[in-house]
Order: structure tokens, then C-alpha cells, then sequence
């Protein structure tokens, strides 16, 4: 697992960099999709980086993008192993320029999420010092926050301009329960699930980041209601598993690979 995650770190780390330099451009591109989702020029660079560099690393491991989603099942459906990519997660959070959205690496093998690698480009935390983990060495981090994890290995984050550290998910609930909620596709029934579990407090965040909020113990759930497809959800699961959270109703490589609602959870 550690051979994986040295050689896809650094691509999602260059697609993140290619993002951020449209981000900073004047114009992005949007065009909606045949799903009324918006599509922009991040969208298919990063797509076309994080392809071309699976591909290179790993020629015989097939690749399932959100931008090149078109595999018949027929043929997917015997797939061992796979790479399943989001290239941009929170495309809309891109747009609004609130800095919420990830490039998203996963690993699957036997259908389950086994390895992920989100990195967040634009979004940046307070740093202390760190230690290496792992005995391997990350790229630097010219900005944003790097989340990585897998089966057997744990779960770790790493922040511009610093090593990486090991993180698990916050089992303490003396304090209160935290649940992080989607920032954009909010559903009245989360509230119901709230109640179930708790809930004292909510935090709002875009894209894959709110696995990230579990598996780092800055909140203890993560519910969502509404639909989501898999390369949404096949990083962050890894990450969360391998931090120690509980997740009930994700699968992987289905024949809709439309998801219904889940629950990530530490408590």
C-alpha cells in the first residue's frame, strides 16, 4: 500500500497545483452537464492529469473517472481492481470560490474502497510541528491540506509546508457531538439523524472534506441523505476507515453507481 500511495501522492498534488492556477484565473469555463452539474476547465485538466499518470504508474489497473465515466458495467463488473477518480469534488464550491474542493484518489479492490488520497488545494489549517508516520517521503506542499489512508495503514493529513501526521477519528463525546453537513445539499431529514445520535452542534463543509472532518476527530458524523455517485465517496471512505469510523450504506463498483444515503460515523 505504501508503493501506491508514493506514486498517486504526487499526481493528485499536481492536479491540485493545475486547479489552482485556474482558480486564480479569470475565466473557468463552466458548462453544464447532460445531470444539470457544472463542468469546468479545473474539471477535465485535472482529469486528464491524474489519467495520464495512473496510467503510467499502473498500466494495468483501469481507471473509473467521474469525466470518463462511460464504462459499460458489462465490462467493469469483472474489475479486481481499479482506480475510481473525482477529479474536482465540490465543483460547485470551486465556482463560488469558497475554497472547498478536492482532488480524489481511490483504490478499489474486491468492490471496497482499500486506499484514498484527497488533497484540498485551496483550503489551508493552522500547522504544529509534525513527524513522519510511514518512512516515506510526501511532496511539499505549496498550498492547501493532503489527507491520505488505507487498510493496514492508518489514516494521516499533512499540511503546507509540513510533514505528515497520523489521525483518527474523536471517540469522546463529553464535550458535545459535532455532525459536519453537506454546505450545499442540505436535507431535512439529517435531523432526524441528529437527534438519533445526539447532535449538539453542526459544521458546514463542501466536497469529500467532510470524510476528512471525521477521520481528523474535528466532528464525530457525517450523514447525508441525498444521492451521491461513487468517485464522490471512494477516497474519503478509505481515508475514514483506516482513521477508525464506522460507515453504513457505501458500496463499490455497482451497476448504477448512484449511491442513497450513508453514514459516517465515529461514535
Amino acid at each position: 500500500m505504501k508503493t501506491y500511495l508514493e506514486k498517486i501522492i504526487p499526481i493528485a498534488v499536481k492536479a491540485g497545483e493545475t486547479i489552482m492556477d485556474i482558480y486564480h484565473s479569470a475565466d473557468f469555463g463552466v458548462e453544464m452537464k447532460s445531470d444539470n452539474s457544472p463542468l469546468t476547465l479545473a474539471d477535465r485538466a485535472s482529469h486528464d492529469i491524474i489519467v495520464e499518470g495512473l496510467k503510467k504508474e499502473f498500466p494495468g489497473i483501469p481507471v473509473l473517472s467521474e469525466e470518463g465515466r462511460d464504462i459499460p458495467y458489462e465490462e467493469r463488473k469483472n474489475w479486481e481492481k481499479f482506480w475510481l477518480v473525482d477529479p474536482l469534488d465540490g465543483t460547485k464550491e470551486f465556482i463560488k470560490k469558497n475554497d472547498e474542493f478536492t482532488v480524489n484518489i481511490a483504490l478499489i479492490e474486491n468492490n471496497e474502497a482499500v486506499l484514498g488520497v484527497i488533497y484540498s488545494p485551496a483550503l489551508e489549517n493552522n500547522s504544529e510541528p509534525a513527524e513522519d508516520s510511514l518512512d516515506f517521503e510526501t511532496p511539499y506542499l505549496k498550498s492547501g491540506t493532503l489527507y491520505f489512508g488505507g487498510t493496514g495503514l492508518g489514516a494521516f493529513m499533512q499540511f503546507k509546508g509540513d510533514k505528515y501526521r497520523r489521525i483518527s477519528v474523536n471517540k469522546d463525546k463529553s464535550n458535545g457531538v459535532i455532525a459536519v453537513r453537506s454546505r450545499s445539499h442540505a436535507f431535512p431529514e439529517e435531523e432526524t439523524v441528529f437527534e438519533k445520535y445526539g447532535v449538539t452542534e453542526t459544521i458546514s463543509a463542501g466536497s469529500s472534506i467532510k470524510f476528512c472532518r471525521v477521520a481528523d476527530g474535528s466532528a464525530h458524523l457525517y450523514y447525508r441523505h441525498g444521492p451521491t455517485n461513487e468517485w464522490d465517496v471512494g477516497a474519503g471512505y478509505a481515508i475514514a476507515k483506516a482513521a477508525g469510523a464506522e460507515i453504513e450504506g457505501l458500496q463499490f463498483n455497482k451497476e448504477n453507481v448512484l449511491n442513497g444515503s450513508f453514514l459516517v460515523k465515529s461514535i
